[in-house]
């Protein structure tokens, strides 16, 4: 079966869809699949490459608003490329409606994986977003063949997708690479610490909550290490500088891929503390979940579906630096109840978010979308 796989970005981008698109794309093609990922180029990248085994083909930005490529060439890419199956990611939202619109003239089906709902953080926004969902967003659901969300929570409470018969798929982790027999020996000498370590990584971005974070470290005498980068860092920074916490929050920037298992390892307790919409599932969890280390994350939609509160790690009610503080306090103070959560979240991920039972339920859609056809 020859799939495209359409995302808004693809590597050397990085983020939560950019990471699924290609996991998901190494997995199906080592069952056998050919794909393509098609995606924008959005500043000078080679329109045709081969990234880690991937065949990666980029269109040209007409412009990017809102932080999302304008690529209505994708329609052309998919009439020369030909296959069995579109799967298009969105947000951002027009290279679904692009993928859509070529689907409908080509007669190749067209699944669409939903990975969280549009907002704009501006002035105005909500009014854009109400806008495109009454548009664009409901032509592209119309034009899509399958649609996938990745929990049960986020889809029935989501205002484009509640009402649509969807397949629930999560996302998943490659739990070798992600395993409790590595060491963070490594990164804690590296990084200077004896004591309690606190992990958060991902974009620094409005919707993931770091601030709260931060702000959460007069609960408690750990060591704070972020790892990302992102448009908010500068202010994250001066934030630590204000609080007096440069001795304990370490922002590590970018940490080579190959390394950050290690940060996981090293770690105490692993954080996201997510606020909004935008953060659907957090593959983040996952990674740290595999690595047997507990975790606490935002009581939301989606989010909080990834782990039983008080099993694979906590839930912490969202935008309260004082609820995730007590609760990181706790997990800190007591070794049997971290190793115990540890233990229960590599044993889910072996059970449920695994790429080979991901993949599979990912086939089974593709199969009955192109029977159906």
């Amino acid at each position: 079966m020859k799939i495209i796989q359409v995302a808004p970005y693809f590597y050397p981008h990085i983020g939560g869809v950019e990471s699924h698109v290609f996991d998901l794309s190494r997995h199906l093609m080592r069952r056998g699949h050919r794909v393509v990922v098609l995606t924008s180029d959005y500043g000078g990248l080679k329109e045709r490459e081969n990234v880690m085994g991937i065949p990666v083909r980029r269109v040209k930005a007409l412009t990017v608003r809102f932080s999302t490529p304008v690529t209505p060439s994708i329609k052309k890419a998919i009439s020369e490329e030909g296959g069995d199956i579109i799967h298009s990611h969105s947000p951002p939202p027009l290279s679904s409606y692009y993928a859509g619109k070529a689907s409908r003239r080509s007669g190749i089906p067209h699944v669409m994986t939903y990975h969280c709902d549009l907002e704009i953080p501006v002035f105005g926004g909500s009014r854009i977003v109400g806008f495109y969902r009454r548009t664009l967003g409901k032509a592209t659901l119309k034009m899509t063949d399958r649609l996938i969300a990745t929990t049960e929570t986020y889809a029935s409470t989501s205002r484009d997708i509640w009402r649509k018969d969807v397949d629930i798929i999560p996302n998943a982790v490659d739990e070798k690479r992600f395993n409790p027999s590595i060491s963070g020996r490594k990164v804690r000498e590296e990084l200077g610490i004896s004591g309690g370590m606190v992990l958060y990584v991902g974009r620094l971005v409005f919707h993931k909550g770091v601030e709260y974070l931060i702000e959460s470290a007069r609960y408690t005498d750990a060591t704070y290490v972020i790892v990302g980068t992102g448009e908010k860092e500068r202010e994250l920074r001066r934030l630590v500088e204000r609080k007096g916490l440069e001795k304990r929050v370490i922002f590590t920037g970018k940490v080579p891929y190959d390394r950050l298992p290690e940060y996981y390892a090293a770690a105490d307790v692993f954080v996201l503390p997510s606020v909004s919409r935008l953060e659907a599932f957090g593959i983040v969890a996952l990674e740290a979940m595999a690595t047997a280390t507990p975790v606490i994350v935002s009581d939301i939609p989606g989010v909080s579906e990834v782990i039983e509160d008080g099993v694979q790690g906590i839930r912490a009610e969202r935008m309260d630096a004082g609820d995730f503080g007590r609760k990181i306090a706790m997990l800190l103070g007591n070794d049997a109840l971290r190793k115990e959560m540890g233990r229960n979240g590599r044993k889910l991920v072996e059970k449920k978010y695994t790429w080979e039972k991901v993949v599979e339920m990912v086939e089974r859609v593709y199969r009955e979308v192109e029977e159906g056809r």
